[in-house]
């Protein structure tokens, strides 16, 4: 019979699909996904930007740690269960705190983000204690505990947040990155760092629903606040095609192949750099949204140089992500994703067109790249059935 500690670590013949509870802390990504979008059309300026981006890769963190946690144990472990449903409230809380998170509400982030990471890791290093994977715990606590110590000062001082937030989340990001090497405990293995390919390539699908119907969202809310005129039903069907087409483009093809891929690489590298990577895709989802709101509530209007770096940039990170996904999985450069994120590059500098227009650009240069995609695929599959 399995000991204790063992039974809390997910077993081989644990199923691989996303469990009922996972799902729902996914829910709370909505809510943050909702106030970023919030947060960044307040503030469209290049430090807003940034502003924006570092609590979403706040919140992000909070995500990918907990899918990794997901992963490694049990999902009917009632320990788990409610370590997920701590988790989902955290990252509720934190989402609470966005639109304030760099005011009157920075406290209330630093805390949920701090709890998350430091309950769980807490509770693991406990209940695994006599068993070989409590060191990975411990190494984690640890390094969680050392950027707790920013993340909270900065929730006291305003006038410091911002940069010891930002190291605060240099030591989080990087920290899996190099094994959390920890005095006298060493760092962790590829082998404890081993994550279950199907599972996690399942969960990145999932969160990346979430972001699109974030932005499918966003364009009914905007469009349903409008006279529903001729210009504005055109920017709104413009949002709709683009959201469908950065699905395919995702899927297809490394999308597919990202559970092979993370089964059988180095953990260290490729099970992290996805979660960088994913980050930088659903930040172009982010200003996306918010390029939607732009484009469907004013279609007529000429875009100026932050509205046209608005609707072009969001598909252009979409694309960095995209492009930089395929290489860690199949090192292949996709040039037609290339030229389009020249295209869209040149787009923001020179098109000072109605901001209708500057939207069908972006859906179309998305389309193309679609298009050539599959071509791709369609021909690769001939030549494999040929040989």
């Amino acid at each position: 019979m399995a000991s204790r500690p063992e039974r809390l670590l997910r077993g081989s013949d644990s199923p691989l699909s996303a469990s009922f509870l996972e799902l729902f802390f996914d829910l709370a990504f909505v809510l943050a996904l909702s106030q970023l979008a919030g947060h960044l059309l307040h503030d469209l300026t290049l430090a807003g930007a940034l502003r924006t981006a570092l609590l979403l890769a706040g919140v992000w963190w909070i995500w990918v740690t907990t899918t990794w946690f997901a992963d490694w144990y049990d999902p009917e472990s009632p320990l788990v269960r409610w370590l997920l449903v701590g988790a989902a409230l955290g990252s509720l809380l934190a989402g609470v705190a966005i639109p304030q998170a760099l005011d009157g509400r920075g406290l209330l982030f630093a805390g949920a983000y701090v709890a998350v990471h430091i309950a769980r890791g807490t509770v693991t290093a406990f209940a695994l204690r006599g068993h070989p994977r409590q060191k990975r715990a411990v190494r984690i606590l640890c390094w969680f505990g050392v950027s707790a110590v920013p993340w909270l000062v900065g929730g006291f001082l305003p006038e410091w947040r911002v940069p010891l937030w930002v190291l605060a989340l240099a030591l989080d990001v990087t920290g899996p990155r190099i094994g959390w090497p920890t005095p006298r405990l060493g760092r962790t293995s590829g082998q404890e760092l081993h994550l279950a390919g199907e599972h996690f390539a399942e969960r990145y699908q999932q969160i990346m629903i979430i972001a699109l119907g974030e932005l499918v969202l966003v364009a009914g809310l905007s469009y349903a606040g409008t006279d529903l005129d001729l210009p504005q039903t055109a920017a709104f069907l413009l949002v709709f095609a683009t959201a469908v087409l950065t699905g395919l483009l995702y899927v297809t093809p490394a999308g597919q192949r990202l559970g092979p891929a993370i089964e059988h690489a180095d953990p260290s590298r490729l099970g992290v750099i996805t979660g960088y990577l994913h980050l930088v895709m659903i930040a172009g989802l982010v200003v996306t949204a918010v390029g939607a709101e732009l484009s469907i509530a004013h279609p007529t209007e000429a875009a100026d140089m932050t509205a046209a770096v608005v609707i072009l940039g969001g598909p252009m990170l979409f694309l960095v992500g995209r492009i930089l996904f395929s290489l860690s999985i199949h090192r292949r450069l996709s040039w037609p994703r290339v030229v389009a994120l020249l295209v869209l590059a040149v787009g923001t500098a020179v098109l000072r067109l109605p901001l209708l227009t500057v939207s069908a650009v972006a859906t179309v240069v998305v389309l193309i790249v679609v298009v050539l995609d599959h071509a791709g695929i369609l021909s690769y599959r001939r030549v494999r059935t040929s040989d």
